[in-house]
């Protein structure tokens, strides 16, 4: 029986990869519009395929329609942006929580894996690199908790708080702490070591967040604090 072939990505799908990429890395800032014809000229194609992907990049949370001005990138305040991330790290201490030890040895070399994809990105300032190894990497630790609801919620809140990313990363002392960070949560699965865990996890959230609402207020004012 022939294997049934993998879905080639449309080029709606090329669309949202490139419009996430750029916002995350920052070439795309918040209120930023994206203008239709602009976008077709950009990758060549008709209005059905970059509304097709701005639909779906609204859906992740990451675009904005706005009545009469079209599209553009989500303005997140800084109390949303709070608000997101005190959820998501409850989450996130809730799946490292219930995970079951010990961790099995495969998973843990699939984690390792990522990670030296990651360290490799860090060392090397390529931070498409470490957007997409850093994506993989959570990916996989969530998933060992194996609640399907759970894991899904987790990276809906964390895609779309995904343009908050570059703000950290303009920083290379955390892309180092991230990727310690990373070390130790292995170290901490391979040892059974729960609370270290949960530790490492909430941790691990904070720094994207006073980047983000520092940058925020310096842009737009103490206005952007507002819901």
């Amino acid at each position: 029986m022939t294997e049934p072939q993998s879905r080639q990505p449309s080029i709606a799908d090329l669309i949202v990869r490139k419009l996430e990429e750029d916002i995350v890395l920052g070439r795309r800032h918040p209120r930023e519009r994206l203008v239709e014809q602009d976008l077709c000229a950009d990758f060549d194609t008709h209005r059905g395929d970059v509304r097709l992907a701005l639909f779906e990049l609204e859906k992740m949370g990451i675009v904005e329609r706005i009545p009469n001005r079209g599209a553009i990138v989500r303005d997140l305040k800084p109390r949303e942006v709070e608000e997101i991330y005190d959820v998501r790290e409850e989450l996130e201490v809730m799946a490292v929580r219930i995970l079951p030890f010990p961790v099995p040895d495969a998973d843990l070399a699939r984690l390792e894996a990522i990670q030296l994809e990651h360290g490799k990105a860090v060392d090397a300032g390529d931070l498409l690199a470490v957007f997409h190894s850093n994506v993989r990497f959570h990916r996989a630790l969530f998933g060992l908790c194996g609640n399907t609801s759970l894991i899904e919620t987790i990276e809906y809140l964390a895609q779309k708080v995904s343009g908050i990313r570059s703000y950290a990363h303009a920083k290379p002392e955390a892309l180092n702490d991230s990727h310690r960070d990373h070390i130790a949560m292995i170290k901490a699965l391979r040892n059974s070591r729960r609370d270290d865990l949960i530790k490492l996890t909430r941790r691990h959230l904070k720094p994207a967040v006073r980047a983000y609402i520092d940058a925020y207020r310096r842009r737009f004012g103490d206005g952007g604090s507002g819901a």
